[in-house]
């Protein structure tokens, strides 16, 4: 229970300083003059991937995203009850953020809980595509840094959250980013609308991207490596201090 307890308090805070940054900044995209909000917005969720990264890190591994959750389903690395019981957790933990957020804002003239939806001139079909293929980046990058022979070693945390904040950079534009289906649920929920209308595609699409991750591991570990895929996802996957969660190398004690 008390990884579960820790995914559900990292997502909350992701999702409240995240978010809440993205709401107190009035994050967007639409003017060039206002690109500021954008980047602070793209810190602020980079940041608090770091900060819980090597908080709750060593507890449940620090997935805080259902996306990073069915990678390592898909990598035989944890349970289908424990993929399950930390997605929940994780929705949940995204909907107390957001109720949070709701909180806070409604009682200081502020609006909003920074709800992904397709920004003016982007199309379904686009912002679909712009979540399938930022999550499946953002999630190559996690495996590339957290290699057990060839990854970041320490700096690992620091090395995703920084590539999140370039996704968010990127993507920002097209969805608000969201490469996180619980990031995405849990402020449609409080703000409605167009935002809880177009949530199935929020959702949809970082499941699709991971799961492309996934082919093309599997691709590469057949085809280069001549190994079950599986058995090739061993060297990837520390299952001694991250609690079977973020992809640490197995000689990283921080997580």
């Amino acid at each position: 229970m008390k990884k579960y307890i820790a995914e559900m308090l990292g997502t909350m805070v992701l999702v409240l300083m995240g978010c809440g940054t993205a709401v107190s900044l009035s994050c967007t995209s639409a003017d060039p003059n206002l690109a500021a909000t954008v980047i602070g917005t793209a810190l602020a969720f980079g940041l608090s991937v770091v900060a819980m990264a090597y908080t709750i890190g060593g507890v449940s591994g620090c997935h805080i995203n259902p996306a990073i959750t069915l990678g390592c389903l898909l990598s035989g690395r944890m349970s289908g009850k424990d993929a399950g019981m930390y997605m929940l957790f994780q929705v949940i933990g995204a909907i107390l953020g957001s109720a949070v957020l709701w909180v806070l804002t409604s009682n200081s003239g502020v609006s909003g809980t920074g709800a992904n939806a397709c920004q003016e001139g982007v199309s379904v079909t686009g912002a679909l595509l712009a979540e399938i293929l930022f999550t499946f980046v953002f999630v190559l990058v996690v495996l590339g840094t957290t290699d057990a022979k060839k990854g970041a070693g320490n700096f690992a945390g620091l090395a995703i959250g920084l590539s999140l904040v370039l996704v968010h950079l990127a993507c920002i534009r097209y969805t608000g980013t969201s490469v996180n289906p619980a990031r995405s649920i849990g402020p449609a929920l409080f703000q409605g609308g167009e935002a809880l209308s177009q949530l199935r595609n929020l959702i949809v699409g970082p499941y699709i991207g991971e799961v492309m991750r996934a082919g093309e591991r599997m691709l590469v570990a057949g085809v280069v490596f001549g190994e079950h895929p599986l058995l090739f996802y061993s060297f990837d996957w520390c299952t001694e201090s991250c609690g079977n969660g973020y992809p640490i190398p197995s000689s990283l004690n921080v997580w």
